[in-house]
């Protein structure tokens, strides 16, 4: 991925399997989330001319992308570019290298052990590890939980004229719905579509007639801004695109049985999903810094964010976010219940997996239904979502610290490994969480001192 919010992976330690994009069927093969990525292509571009095939070629970076993309990472931008202009650009680009090598290694670890990282630390480092590790994919992903649920409400809020609580209930059962009776991989071929608009903002940064000077300047040269909420912006814009519960699941990656090349065709497509997804963090920081203002995170609503899209599409821009938002959501919704739910699970050695009928996986199942309820009965507190989403990622990027160090002792363990990390991504991986630990220690001593 870019790392696949529609991976698919397997609980070792028990008879089951957990993959969000298999079909239910237990003589189908579970297909990870290039194998939609191709469905897709091959349903909607012609395998004829020059042009087409160059386009067929690019369009699956660009669902690779679009796959990626979730509420939180788009109004995360949106509020660092509307309080902090361009200031944060640098940030954005340097989260780049992170990425890459982050889930290169990440996806290696899901390639040679066919575990996911829970099973692996809970075998290999002790029960109290894998339930520490399980412990902050909870965290992470239930904040995000509430916070993506809160976006897809207010996009509907937005379309509808009616107020957001009136679907919470439909917006929660539909995802229920899709994880218990339905195939996820399926479903998603139609929703991540409607995720596409949200690439104007591509175009909005563009025509916004923005100051490039401005923003070569400080994409390039960091002016660190005074004060402790300009950190906490650099770790809540490394939290939405490193996505910590994404590493977790992408470890889990299990493909179907690999023809030659396959793991080269998967890595190059999720390569270029990383840059898709960087590029539009960008552009969208571009875009709202040029147009709108605010000072604090309160002060922007979901229709305000909307309005950054103007410079490309005029008055639809507000039913074009909401079209983007509403799709982001209900990509990524499904993913994160079941990720959070298939961590708790591989961590106590239960039975799980999507591909499992309910009687077979009862108590994974009981969680997926108790999380959506959860989530859905925190989402009737009065909350500006705006704000609940940037703070899901602050809290998901001071969570990544843990993450990364499981990650470093599995991928260098070479009794469980066939292939240890490189010096370099050992270094890129220890910078990313050097770059948010750093930014803990600055607003902790501005927080005493100041």
């Amino acid at each position: 991925m870019t790392p696949s919010r529609c991976g698919s992976g397997t609980n070792d330690g028990s008879k089951g399997t957990c993959d969000v994009s298999s079909q239910r069927s237990p003589k189908g093969t579970p297909a990870g989330r290039d194998n939609l990525v191709r469905l897709l292509v091959r349903r909607q571009v012609p395998d004829s001319g020059d042009r087409r095939g160059a386009f067929r070629h690019f369009l699956p970076r660009i669902v690779t992308g679009a796959l990626d993309i979730d509420p939180a990472l788009v109004l995360t931008a949106v509020v660092c570019g509307a309080i902090y202009h361009y200031s944060l650009l640098w940030a954005v680009l340097l989260c780049l290298p992170f990425l890459l090598t982050v889930f290169s290694v990440s996806e290696r670890i899901g390639f040679e052990t066919r575990q996911g990282l829970v099973d692996l630390l809970r075998r290999h480092y002790g029960q109290a590890v894998g339930f520490g590790c399980a412990a902050v994919v909870v965290a992470i992903n239930l904040g995000m939980i509430v916070a993506d649920l809160m976006a897809v409400t207010d996009a509907f809020s937005m379309i509808t004229g009616l107020p957001r609580m009136y679907f919470i209930a439909a917006v929660g059962f539909s995802v229920w719905y899709i994880l218990i009776f339905r195939d996820y991989r399926k479903i998603t071929q139609a929703i991540v579509l409607f995720t596409l608009p949200l690439f104007l903002f591509v175009a909005a940064a563009i025509f916004a007639h923005a100051d490039w000077q401005q923003v070569i300047g400080h994409s390039l040269f960091p002016r660190i801004a005074i004060g402790s909420s300009y950190p906490m912006a650099v770790i809540a814009i490394l939290g939405s695109l490193l996505t910590p519960y994404v590493l977790v699941w992408q470890t889990s990656a299990r493909r179907e049985e690999a023809q030659a090349g396959g793991m080269i065709e998967a890595v190059q497509s999720h390569r270029a999903g990383t840059i898709v997804t960087t590029v539009l963090c960008y552009a969208i920081v571009v875009a709202s810094a040029t147009v709108l203002r605010v000072h604090d995170t309160s002060g922007l609503t979901m229709r305000m964010a909307a309005d950054a899209l103007t410079p490309a599409v005029g008055p639809l821009g507000t039913l074009l976010f909401a079209l983007g938002i509403m799709g982001a959501g209900m990509v990524a919704l499904p993913v994160l219940v079941a990720s959070m739910c298939y961590s708790v699970s591989e961590a106590m050695g239960w039975r799980s997996g999507l591909n499992e009928n309910p009687w077979e996986a009862v108590r994974f199942y009981v969680l997926i239904s108790v999380s959506m309820l959860i989530a859905a009965c925190l989402n009737f507190i009065k909350m500006n979502p705006v704000v609940a989403l940037y703070w899901s990622q602050v809290l998901a990027g001071f969570l990544a610290v843990p993450i990364l160090v499981f990650i470093l002792l599995v991928s260098n363990n070479r009794q469980i490994m066939n292939t240890t990390n490189t010096w370099w991504q050992n270094f890129w991986i220890g910078a990313a969480g050097g770059a948010v630990v750093a930014a803990m220690l600055i607003v902790l001593w501005w927080k005493l001192t100041v």
